[in-house]
């Protein structure tokens, strides 16, 4: 199918005129050559036909507002929040809403059971990846986030099973994430119950348990090394949240030669890419295949096997592009969700005191660790509550069909644009009785026990869900249990608790101080 915008308008453009065209053609026939005519006939009958095979191929499709020529809807979007513009015309056309950003077309489904039947149902069709202008520049279908294809599917199993070496899942990796969790209680212990931004911190211990897997060491919070990668991370997160950045991604070849923030993101992804190459570099001077230490040097060593993959696949270009996704993977989501529990804990201090009551009568004074989940389900739905309340990737991390396929009676041609809302998911109400409310009874029994729901769906589902949850999960538990048992957050005096998202490529709370009241 051809799809291209640019083609798509010059179609347009042509074929409105084509009657015009032939007139003029008959017109004028005695002042061209025999060639000349011909060769304008053929281009004429060539551009109707793919007009009316690109229209044919988005018969049916779904249904949404009309778009203007060029902008396509682009007038209609919240610059600020473009995802709650696709709430509203969801409720108007549907759970499969068709929408055009610019000329290009997407598609978005909303709602756990429409979700659930893409990504579950037909996990096959809505497998590929929508790779925005703005990532693609920097990361070529190389990596795991970003990446299609076989590409694809080698790197996350490769990703999964080293994962699993380095102690995803196991008691070495919760030994490593209780330890960071002891170095940011003494941390916090530092401001002596006095206001601080706890991002910083936050961000450095979390970073560190990822850094652990890929380098094989951790970085005190106040090195040079980890606070530039942070901010390198961080200040690219905020900026493709910006309408400049939507913009390019509408028309990156006209924004490529504009000044503006994209420019910007651009930048610093080099300069994370050049530090990844580095390290790695001086990895492989040190390698030893039968002593592999980390990521790097599994990665490096699949690169020495006499194989196609280690030539097709192994490349340097893919492991710094998988190296940087799953650095700011590993630390953005689970500090981000860190942050809003805190925050939503001062907001709700007889929440954050049934907490503490349940880790003093399970824990007491001893580190909390993930075995201690199954007998806090208060604590555990507190921490659900939290991941479902701050809904930090509102719109997944984007797909595309791999194929042409038939969804719920509409047709969605190969290569269409698909956004899983999951913030429709996690706030539907056919799932949730208080949806817009932080309410922890989502995941209770009437007993108190925990009970699972099955809409919640922070790390997506299907083919592309999250690689590495079941790391975030048992960071989350060990960090906010540690912090709990410590400290009582409270906010600071008259300040204003605001649960408003900060403007970003990802839902974080705007920035806030706490004041950490050490707990005797």
């Amino acid at each position: 199918m051809l799809n291209s915008s640019l083609l798509q308008a010059t179609v347009l453009s042509v074929v409105c005129r084509q009657a015009w065209c032939i007139s003029i053609l008959q017109k004028t026939t005695f002042a061209m050559d025999p060639v000349t005519i011909v060769l304008s006939a053929v281009v004429i009958l060539l551009l109707t036909y793919v007009y009316n095979n690109w229209k044919q191929n988005y018969n049916n499709f779904p249904p949404g507002p009309k778009p203007l020529p060029i902008i396509g809807n682009l007038h209609m979007v919240d610059k600020n929040k473009p995802m709650n513009t696709c709430l509203e015309l969801s409720k108007k056309y549907g759970p499969v809403l068709g929408i055009h950003l610019g000329m290009i077309k997407m598609v978005v489904l909303s709602g756990y059971d429409t979700i659930k039947d893409a990504l579950i149902n037909h996990a096959e069709e809505f497998s590929d990846r929508l790779v925005p202008p703005i990532m693609s520049k920097m990361a070529k279908d190389n990596g795991i986030i970003y990446a299609n294809g076989e590409n694809w599917k080698v790197m996350r199993r490769f990703t999964i099973s080293t994962l699993r070496d380095f102690g995803m899942g196991k008691k070495s990796i919760e030994n490593k994430i209780v330890e960071e969790a002891a170095c940011l209680t003494q941390a916090i212990k530092s401001y002596g119950g006095k206001p601080f931004d706890n991002l910083p911190v936050i961000n450095a211990a979390v970073a560190n348990i990822i850094v652990s897997i890929l380098l094989n060491r951790r970085f005190e919070y106040d090195d040079p090394t980890i606070l530039k990668l942070m901010y390198l991370i961080n200040t690219n997160i905020k900026l493709m949240g910006k309408p400049i950045a939507m913009l390019y991604n509408c028309f990156p070849y006209v924004m490529d030669w504009l000044p503006g923030v994209h420019q910007s993101v651009f930048e610093n992804f080099r300069t994370l890419f050049n530090f990844i190459r580095a390290t790695f570099r001086k990895q492989k001077e040190e390698l030893d295949v039968n002593d592999q230490r980390n990521l790097i040097d599994a990665f490096l060593v699949k690169q020495l096997e006499e194989k196609p993959e280690s030539t097709l696949y192994y490349h340097n270009d893919n492991l710094t592009v998988l190296i940087a996704d799953l650095f700011g993977a590993g630390m953005d989501t689970t500090s981000t969700t860190l942050r809003w529990g805190l925050l939503l804990m001062m907001k709700y201090p007889d929440i954050q005191k049934k907490v503490q009551n349940e880790i003093e009568r399970v824990v007491g004074s001893a580190q909390p660790r993930v075995e201690h989940r199954i007998q806090m389900p208060y604590t555990d739905a507190v921490l659900h509550e939290i991941q479902r309340f701050g809904d930090i990737l509102p719109g997944s991390a984007l797909h595309s069909t791999s194929q042409d396929v038939t969804f719920r009676g509409y047709f969605i041609p190969k290569g269409t644009f698909v956004i899983p809302f999951l913030t429709t998911a996690l706030r539907d109400a056919a799932y949730f009785e208080k949806p817009d409310e932080f309410y922890p009874e989502h995941f209770l029994t009437s007993e108190g026990q925990f009970k699972k729901n099955e809409a919640f769906i922070p790390f997506s589902l299907g083919k592309r869900s999250c690689a590495g949850q079941n790391l975030a999960k048992m960071e989350l538990f060990v960090f906010f249990t540690a912090l709990l048992q410590n400290f009582t957050f409270q906010g600071t005096p008259g300040a204003q608790l605001d649960l408003t998202p900060e403007l970003g490529a990802t839902n974080a709370p705007r920035p806030y101080d706490t004041c950490a009241i050490p707990r005797s």
